[in-house]
């Protein structure tokens, strides 16, 4: 009412109307701020002498609408959404609802000889083309969503980029960045959380066996994640563990389950892990894991021996690894558990048999923050919300807080827009708003879209 305040105006609200809106506007007459707040809220308003009629969504026969409840959206056959909830007039029915860009559609996609739409209590349009046939009330959209919230959608629709709003991301308030941030790495870990379920049930539920794939997946990055996970996958935990204190029999285990002992050696070392692959793999009667490893257009720290290397080095020293991680009281405890080092014959190699300058193959602070994100906090925010553990969940996101920003190119991208990035539960966040949100053009669902649609 405020909007009238002091003028020779007097508001009168429609009954159906509730709820609070705000504007910030300067030197303009009330029919100019009334016209705004049309524009940007789709509110109706008429002037007769100093009286000002605020009025509410209507049918297109004049009837007040409420959305009580808008249904579920139907992905099967039948209406767009089932079991809402809406008022017309003095009625509250309970029904379906069906969107269409123009009434005369649903003769044209034959409804009205479709069981399925009976129960349709109203019918969205943006252009209502025909009268009312069916006794369905119509409710039309075309004058009552704001044209400037329709060129700005448009404008973000057609929008190319790194992302759709990079031009106005600037001027969107640090409390939605943070709230939206999140809500964005809930949903980034209860996604991972179903795939670790996934694992689960392969696993009848073993936790340290699941953990032993997903470290050993997360070990073959991008280029041989499947390889390392099926390589794991054909060597049960409790057989390493028997081999634990020998690191060339670890390595004999896993070189072999890669293929990687098939050739012919001139190297004592290599021969020997051979020699010992063959014994091993007739004493367990091993399944062969069909997983094919890669060297190629990667960094020789990367080669797949030695990230094999550095998982037997890690296997050596731990043991019943994902039951310390949960009693662990901080990650940089776990950290140090991960901070192993290839054994000697590898000071010396990137491949068997190629001799290359001395350098430790340790396993880099930076991998060690790519197994935390994406291997340890998953598996233990999933661990906490399969044993609804809170602690557990919160600790995951703590550890996230934590963990050192990633360094990619989607982070980068949101760097140069300004966007914070301080550490990986931001950098989650961010990969998960780009990957599910920006480059689906899902502007609608997202709190940074919905804050520069209302300006």
């Amino acid at each position: 009412m405020a909007i009238v305040s002091g003028t020779r105006y007097s508001m009168l609200v429609h009954p159906e109307l509730s709820g609070t809106i705000s504007v910030n506007l300067k030197d303009v007459t009330v029919r100019e701020a009334l016209e705004t707040i049309r524009e940007l809220y789709g509110y109706e308003f008429k002037v007769q002498g100093t009286r000002i009629f605020i009025q509410p969504l209507t049918t297109s026969s004049g009837e007040p609408v409420q959305i009580i409840f808008p249904g579920q959206y139907n992905t099967n056959q039948g209406p767009d959404f089932s079991d809402a909830k809406i008022k017309i007039g003095n009625a509250t029915w309970a029904g379906n609802v069906e969107l269409h860009f123009k009434t005369s559609d649903w003769h044209k996609h034959d409804h009205h000889n479709d069981e399925n739409y009976r129960n349709v209590i109203l019918h969205v349009v943006w252009e209502n083309d025909a009268t009312g046939e069916n006794g369905i009330p119509i409710l039309e959209l075309r004058e009552k969503v704001s044209k400037i919230l329709l060129q700005r959608y448009e404008s973000l629709m057609n929008a190319a980029g790194f992302i759709a709003c990079e031009n106005s991301i600037q001027h969107v308030q640090e409390i939605t960045w943070e709230s939206w941030k999140d809500r964005l790495l809930a949903e980034r870990l209860t996604r991972k959380s179903e795939v670790v379920r996934n694992y689960l049930e392969q696993s009848n539920y073993h936790w340290e066996e699941t953990f032993w794939w997903l470290l050993a997946r997360n070990f073959g990055l991008a280029v041989n994640a499947d390889a390392f996970e099926a390589i794991a996958k054909s060597i049960p935990l409790n057989i390493l563990v028997k081999h634990k204190n020998q690191i060339h029999q670890l390595e004999a285990l896993l070189f072999g389950q890669a293929g990687l002992l098939g050739e012919n050696f001139i190297e004592d070392y290599p021969k020997m892990l051979r020699k010992e692959f063959q014994f091993y793999n007739k004493k367990y009667n091993l399944r062969s894991s069909n997983g094919r490893v890669f060297f190629l257009r990667m960094r020789p720290v990367n080669f797949p021996t030695i990230r094999l290397a550095q998982l037997a080095a890690l296997v050596q020293q731990s043991a019943h690894l994902f039951s310390r991680i949960k009693e662990a009281a901080s990650v940089e405890e776990v950290r140090k558990w991960f901070d192993v080092t290839a054994n000697d014959y590898w000071h010396y190699h990137y491949r068997f048999d190629e001799v290359s300058s001395f350098r430790k193959k340790k396993l880099g602070a930076a991998m060690i923050d790519n197994i935390v994100v994406n291997t340890i906090v998953p598996m233990l925010f999933a661990y906490g919300s399969y044993h609804r553990e809170e602690k557990q969940k919160r600790k995951a996101i703590n550890w996230l807080e934590e963990t050192h920003a990633e360094n990619n190119t989607i982070t980068k991208g949101f760097g140069h827009l300004g966007v914070d990035n301080k550490n990986a539960f931001d950098s989650q966040a961010l990969i998960e708003l780009r990957n599910e949100y920006c480059s689906k053009k899902r502007c609608l669902d997202c709190a940074v879209g919905n804050a520069i649609l209302k300006g």
